[in-house]
């Protein structure tokens, strides 16, 4: 679920205007100094030798400052333009293999991700960098944000594993989020069922799920509501791809009662935590410092279902 940081989003600044920033501050420095040798000997005559009527240090460092903060911030967003760009050729070809039988795509070759650079609309915010321009579901507009993350235990709604990250893709979480949960857990049984939306779902995510021995249930893509899947029956052919496998496996009767039950495990705690205790916003800021906020909040989220449970034996 995303969670607006303690930032405004007025407060960031696009790639593209940072470059031009950066051109206007080098070109106000250059003349400042150009000012300063055309004018120190006149200082110097109408108000002594040493003393100033114009703050050039101040004038400068002011600039100086303001230059750093922006070169800073553009090396920020370019070294996360690469990475970015690695972590989609990854799925490029996780999609690939996950489509086999599907016309490839056509197009340009995709460039070296070594060479990748932020697009001028991306931006950077500067009172909190490490937060993120995201989509903010119940409103629909886009906010300055960070992407909480939490896996829940059907029977209570207990919250068994935690994570934050910056980014707005999900698809990166799942592998952390099942170490999480194997640190949370004295022992993850085997052929546990793991529910996940769309937003999880790549032939390597279902892979690590597999390889923990859980039972994903991951959505394949968007189904509109209301919409049921075709019932499928029979044995799945042996020469489908992971993708084509989960979709089939979602679409049987057994495989869609399970499913369907995410929405009412997952969604109610960020419902109880948001619209209920009032978590509008982090109030840190800082990756470090906001993964530690969420995970208090989610320990006093099960600490208020252990008191309401009271004494109740687990199912």
């Amino acid at each position: 679920t995303k969670v607006r940081a303690n930032a405004s989003k007025h407060k960031a600044m696009s790639y593209g205007r940072m470059k031009k920033a950066e051109e206007e501050l080098q070109r106000q420095i250059l003349e400042l100094f150009e000012k300063a040798e055309a004018t120190d000997s006149d200082e110097d005559r109408r108000h002594g030798k040493g003393e100033r009527g114009w703050d050039l240090v101040g004038e400068f460092r002011r600039r100086d400052s303001r230059l750093r903060k922006i070169r800073e911030a553009m090396a920020a967003l370019e070294e996360e333009a690469r990475t970015e760009a690695v972590l989609k050729a990854k799925e490029r070809e996780q999609t690939a293999s996950d489509q086999d039988d599907e016309p490839k795509p056509r197009g340009r070759r995709p460039s070296d991700p070594g060479q990748a650079k932020p697009k001028d609309r991306t931006q950077r915010n500067f009172t909190d960098p490490e937060s993120r321009i995201m989509k903010y579901a119940s409103t629909g507009s886009f906010e300055q944000c960070y992407n909480a993350q939490a896996a829940v235990d059907s029977a209570f709604q207990v919250i068994v594993a935690v994570e934050v990250t910056d980014q707005a893709n999900d698809k990166q979480q799942v592998a952390p989020m099942v170490e999480s949960m194997a640190c949370t857990l004295a022992e993850i049984p085997t052929g546990m069922d793991i529910l996940a939306d769309a937003g999880y779902f790549s032939e390597n995510n279902v892979l690590v799920l597999e390889e923990f021995g859980l039972n994903p249930h991951v959505a394949t893509g968007k189904v509109k509501h209301g919409e049921k899947p075709v019932a499928v029956r029979g044995r799945p052919p042996k020469d489908m791809s992971v993708r084509q496998r989960m979709a089939r496996k979602l679409a049987t009767k057994a495989g869609h009662e399970v499913y369907a039950r995410r929405k009412v495990i997952v969604e109610p705690v960020f419902g109880q935590m948001k619209r209920v205790r009032g978590l509008g916003q982090f109030l840190l800021r800082g990756l470090k410092n906001v993964a530690a906020e969420w995970k208090l909040w989610c320990l006093t989220h099960n600490l208020l279902k252990l008191y309401r449970y009271g004494s109740l034996e687990p199912a």
